[in-house]
């Protein structure tokens, strides 16, 4: 819990300030999770402190909630292209994906139960980042990392708005965003390594290396 609240103060999710007569508060909590390696073996255990975001009220409390996510048709065709041109397909994890995506609304939420801050007993936390349990965010996540994308030169696809491309002469770099996994892939080599990088710096993402499985389906890389 030391850890995520660690994570959590880094990222400055909140400040602590007075409470006010007027402001709704929301509560928070602690998940507990195991995570497992793809042979089932325990890898970590992990604490994640959630809101409880079934407090807001759609329309009043917040607007948009969900983040566009890859049409599975869209998947398909990727995978077709990717066997026929041979292009390696590369799978990279974002590391409390939801933590980095900015409100445009004010929340107030409770401290964490036992983690008071001896100084403050009274104040309550301005959200300035989304926390997992929020319903704004997966929106929120989503908007940031169309904003890096875009920033990046990419452009967002009319058919599938969690399908991005970027050219550059006469190749290809594509990235496919599924909640907290990306997709890249790309005969533009150098812009492909280069997204990669760029993307580890910025969200301290998780390189996972050549895509092995996605959405219940198991990639066997043969090409060349």
């Amino acid at each position: 819990m030391e850890e995520e609240l660690a994570t959590l103060e880094r990222n400055q999710t909140w400040e602590l300030v007075p409470k006010l007569n007027d402001v709704k508060l929301i509560s928070c909590k602690w998940v507990y999770k195991i995570k497992r390696h793809t042979d089932r073996s325990i890898e970590t255990h992990k604490a994640r402190l959630v809101a409880c975001g079934f407090s807001h009220q759609y329309g009043l409390d917040y607007d948009e909630t969900s983040g566009p996510v890859a049409k599975l048709i869209v998947v398909h065709v990727l995978l077709a292209l990717v066997a026929s041109k041979t292009w390696n397909l590369w799978q990279m994890d974002a590391n409390n994906a939801f933590l980095h995506g900015e409100l445009d609304q004010e929340i107030y939420m409770n401290q964490p139960t036992g983690f008071l801050s001896p100084n403050h007993l009274k104040y309550v936390c301005k959200l300035q980042k989304a926390l997992y349990g929020l319903k704004e965010a997966p929106r929120a996540w989503y908007g940031k990392i169309v904003e890096f994308l875009t920033h990046g030169g990419y452009l967002m696809t009319s058919a599938d708005s969690s399908l991005s491309i970027k050219a550059k002469e006469r190749k290809l770099a594509i990235v496919l965003v599924y909640v907290d996994d990306l997709i890249i892939m790309g005969d533009c080599e150098e812009e492909v390594l280069q997204t990669k990088e760029n993307l580890s710096v910025h969200f301290q993402m998780k390189k996972l290396g050549l895509l092995k499985h996605f959405l219940g389906l198991e990639v066997d890389h043969n090409g060349t």
